[in-house]
C-alpha cells in the first residue's frame, strides 16, 4: 500500500449504490488516511452536501434514485475547492468530459482501485494523475458502450444495432457473450 500525504481536512463521502463495493472503497480509503461517510442514494448524498460538505468525493455515475452528476454540482456549489472523481461501470467520452466540465478532476471506470482513486483525489490541480496500473481493455471499453447503448434503447436490439451501425445478428452475439476484462 502506498503513503499518501493528505491534507488537514481529509473528509471523503463515496456515493455508490453497490453495496460491496461501496465498502470495500471504503475500506481502504480508510487505511490510507482518509475519514470516509459512505452513502448509497443521491439524496442521502445531497443532503450530507447541505449539512457538511466534504473535501473530497468519489461518486458513481448511475445511481437507481439519480446521477452522480447532479451531486457535483451541489457539491461545487457549496465547497468550490471540494475535489471530486466520479466513478462508472458504462464508461462513454461524453459523459466524462461533461463530468470533468462540471468539476470532477478525474474519471475511472469501476471497479476502481483504492490506490487510482487517492492519486486522482490528491493530483495538484495543473498535474495529470497517473494513468491506471490496470485501465480497462479495448474489448472491455467497446463491450461497455455496447451495453450502455442498449440500456439507452430499452433493451431493443434491433434499435441498438441500427445506432451503433452493426448487424442485428452480430450484436446478438455480442449480447450473449461475457464481459470482456
Amino acid at each position: 500500500m502506498t503513503e499518501y500525504t493528505l491534507p488537514a481536512d481529509a473528509s471523503l463521502m463515496i456515493l455508490d449504490d453497490d453495496g460491496p463495493f461501496r465498502i470495500r472503497l471504503g475500506r481502504a480509503l480508510e487505511q490510507r488516511g482518509f475519514k470516509v461517510d459512505a452513502v448509497e442514494t443521491v439524496s442521502e448524498a445531497k443532503s450530507k452536501v447541505r449539512a457538511n460538505p466534504p473535501a473530497f468525493a468519489v461518486l458513481d455515475m448511475r445511481l437507481e434514485d439519480g446521477n452522480g452528476m447532479d451531486v457535483i454540482d451541489l457539491l461545487h456549489e457549496q465547497r468550490p475547492d471540494a475535489k471530486m472523481v466520479m466513478l462508472t461501470g458504462y464508461g462513454n467520452l461524453a459523459t466524462a468530459v461533461s463530468a470533468v466540465k462540471r468539476g470532477a478532476v478525474d474519471y475511472l471506470a469501476k471497479p476502481a482501485d483504492a490506490d487510482d482513486v487517492c492519486k486522482a483525489l490528491l493530483a495538484e490541480k495543473d498535474e495529470a494523475p497517473e494513468p491506471p496500473e490496470n485501465p480497462m481493455s479495448a474489448d472491455r471499453v467497446r463491450w461497455e458502450h455496447i451495453q450502455r447503448v442498449y440500456e439507452l434503447c430499452g433493451k431493443n436490439v434491433s434499435e441498438t444495432a441500427r445506432r451503433l451501425n452493426m448487424h442485428r445478428r452480430t450484436l446478438q452475439r455480442i449480447l450473449a457473450k461475457r464481459a470482456p476484462r
